[in-house]
């Protein structure tokens, strides 16, 4: 919990017995205003001001928002943190040594399991983990706090088959020896010095041990050689020790976000190669779909625009994409990507659509031509042939209206009447 939501839940706290006060706070939620994404709002609280944000899916994981009042208040306002605004530095400080390699776990979906001594310190390191590779959605499952009553319990800890990708965060002892075949472990302290770096382990996991100290417990080999001096950049060295928390955070996912991007840079322009080029794109014909992804070509363009372009990090970046082929974040990643792009087609297409001339094309077309063109516009607007249908924008809505209306009139009464009767079951076509 933050700072601000733990001065709230200490309000709250000491009115609990005061019915009264209880009723007095439900009235002051009711009138609260309802809350929009991007924007900032004062709510009142038994006498305290919480300024609060809600994120917006236009933010960007590297902005650091100051607080930002609208008006003057009488009272300082509590500032509550949203879920996005992790406390990278303070839950990352003692394993600052090992960013990169954390990175390349999270990046390639490795099985991680994070020890931590209380469920707030266990959510909230998995909370980081996960967002390590912003803006890169996580593609697997991540439990931050996970216990043997967990129906995946057995499913987890088994030994008879590889453990699943995904990050578990832990606090009873008993899993020290339940995952010891997991091949990758952090074993966290809150009692221990944040400013000492946590050491890592060759072992797998701690093993046998029940008494085992913090620390990071992998065999695996970091493609990417860490930038050393970035390290030491946000490290408690006597500049950065005087910096803010936010400042120092924003720092870490800057960096992190930076190696991110630059991997990821080489995939989107890649990706952009094989949408069809907008020439071939006409009204009358289907709409050309996205060219599958071929892993060999991918790799053969690093050489011209791969990650060295944008980033100064050395290593084998060609055996961390070979890597990345077969996890699930590349497949989430490429998911939403072939999407978005099938989408982009069937907008481009419509507008196609919006912009020819359908009297001069039914001229010359019997009316069996003119119905299969109809049925095939009709799945494209509702959506049939796209898994997720991002809306048109109103005018394209209104001018492919025009158009359909225009088309549909050109018909018989008869094949009027059928489309009219079709479209009662399947959607209208205009």
């Amino acid at each position: 919990m933050s700072a601000g939501g733990e001065s709230t839940a200490s309000c709250l706290a000491a009115m609990l017995p005061v019915s009264a006060a209880l009723e007095a706070v439900y009235h002051q939620i009711q009138q609260w205003p309802f809350p929009m994404p991007g924007q900032y709002l004062h709510l009142p609280l038994v006498g305290q001001v919480l300024q609060v944000r809600i994120p917006s899916v236009k933010d960007k994981p590297t902005t650091v928002r100051p607080p930002v009042s609208a008006a003057p208040l009488s009272v300082r306002p509590i500032v509550l943190s949203s879920v996005y605004e992790l406390e990278f530095h303070r839950v990352l400080q003692p394993l600052l040594p090992h960013l990169y390699l954390l990175w390349e776990l999270v990046l390639l979906n490795e099985p991680l399991a994070v020890m931590a001594p209380n469920p707030t310190l266990s959510s909230k390191f998995v909370q980081v983990l996960v967002n390590m590779v912003l803006p890169l959605r996580y593609g697997s499952d991540y439990r931050p706090y996970f216990t043997i009553h967990d129906s995946e319990f057995k499913d987890y800890t088994t030994r008879t088959q590889a453990p699943p990708n995904i990050i578990l965060g832990v606090t009873n002892p008993f899993f020290t020896k339940a995952l010891q075949h997991w091949p990758h472990v952090v074993r966290i302290d809150d009692t221990a010095d944040p400013s000492k770096p946590l050491k890592k382990s060759s072992t797998s996991s701690p093993g046998h041990v029940t008494d085992v100290k913090p620390g990071l417990y992998t065999r695996y080999k970091p493609f990417i050689t860490p930038d050393r001096s970035a390290l030491r950049a946000v490290g408690r060295t006597p500049t950065t020790a005087r910096r803010s928390g936010d400042v120092r955070d924003a720092h870490i996912r800057r960096m992190l976000s930076e190696v991110t991007q630059s991997f990821m840079i080489p995939l989107e322009r890649y990706l952009a190669t094989l949408l069809p080029l907008q020439r071939t794109i006409t009204p009358w014909r289907q709409p050309p779909g996205l060219k599958p992804f071929n892993q060999a070509d991918f790799v053969k363009s690093l050489e011209i625009s791969g990650p060295h372009l944008t980033t100064g990090l050395k290593g084998n970046w060609t055996g961390l994409y070979r890597r990345f082929f077969s996890t699930p974040n590349f497949r989430y990643w490429l998911r939403l990507r072939q999407l978005e792009a099938t989408n982009k087609i069937r907008v481009l297409y419509m507008e196609a659509i919006c912009k020819a001339d359908v009297v001069f094309w039914m001229r010359d077309k019997t009316e069996v031509e003119v119905v299969d063109f109809i049925l095939r516009l009709n799945d494209l607007l509702c959506g049939r042939e796209s898994e997720v249908m991002s809306p048109l924008p109103p005018r394209l809505e209104q001018a492919l209206a025009g158009q359909m209306r225009t088309i549909t009139n050109a018909l018989s009464p008869d094949m009027q009447a059928l489309l009219s009767t079709l479209n009662s079951a399947t959607g209208p076509v205009s």
